[in-house]
């Protein structure tokens, strides 16, 4: 029996859209495969950057332990000009925090460090000078230094030479009285110029071997105070002329 052409043509034709219907409906499914898995593993991810129920994460947060000194009132600078020595000079930083130089006036340098102060000193002197070369060398400073005060052996101020931790501090103060209340000691630490930061230190556990790490860094200008009884109410934050009553109402 012989097949008409036409019909092969039809047939051929049939054959061909089924493939493509397959081809295409093949190729859904893979795309709808590949966003399923592509949002599990965004899921995974998710689920394994989330932190355990009743766990928190900290992140540690790094901090300078050798930072550098900032200037203040009564630090003494030689500046000088290598291309212009006419300007060199000794200048004392007064105690509103500027010096006063040559040709330039009062330029505010207490805060700074002595690279930071380069620059203040080189804008100042480029009004008068094409491009200056300016030296700064720290010749008179104030030594950094540390108050214990409270149930100490001998409660003062001191200088601060390198790390020195709270328990040190203490220790170089000459250690507790026998009425120390050395489980709340007060540590101040200024953040400005009218407010103290306070934080609570348990010093004995500390000196028992626990909580090693909460030892902290002493820095320059942080006062440490030994209560002899219990300090019910602590506020984070005090102005600077409250410190004394804390030695007042706990000494």
């Amino acid at each position: 029996m012989k097949v008409p052409r036409q019909w092969c043509s039809r047939s051929a034709e049939r054959l061909i859209f089924a493939a493509a219907l397959l081809v295409a409906a093949t190729s859904i499914q893979a795309r709808g495969q590949a966003k399923t898995s592509t949002r599990q593993l965004a899921d995974e991810s998710a689920l394994l950057s989330r932190p355990a129920a009743g766990r928190s994460v900290h992140t540690p947060q790094l901090q300078n332990r050798y930072p550098r000194y900032r200037l203040c009132a009564s630090d003494v600078l030689a500046v000088s000009f290598p291309l212009t020595p006419e300007f060199d000079e000794t200048a004392t930083i007064q105690p509103d925090g500027f010096v006063t130089l040559t040709a330039v006036g009062d330029v505010h340098l207490a805060g700074l460090t002595t690279e930071e102060s380069v620059q203040s000193i080189r804008a100042a002197y480029s009004k008068v000078l094409h491009d200056p070369i300016v030296t700064v060398e720290l010749k008179k400073f104030n030594e950094p230094y540390f108050v214990v005060g409270g149930q100490v052996q001998r409660p003062g101020k001191y200088d601060l030479h390198g790390y020195t931790t709270a328990t040190q501090a203490i220790a170089i103060a000459g250690g507790f009285n026998h009425d120390a209340k050395h489980s709340q000691v007060l540590l101040f630490r200024r953040v400005n110029d009218d407010w103290f930061e306070v934080k609570d230190l348990n010093l004995k556990r500390i000196l028992s071997g626990r909580d090693l790490a909460e030892d902290p860094e002493i820095r320059a200008g942080d006062m440490l105070f030994v209560p002899q009884n219990m300090i019910s109410k602590i506020k984070r934050l005090i102005p600077a002329y409250g410190v004394g009553t804390y030695y007042q109402l706990y000494r």
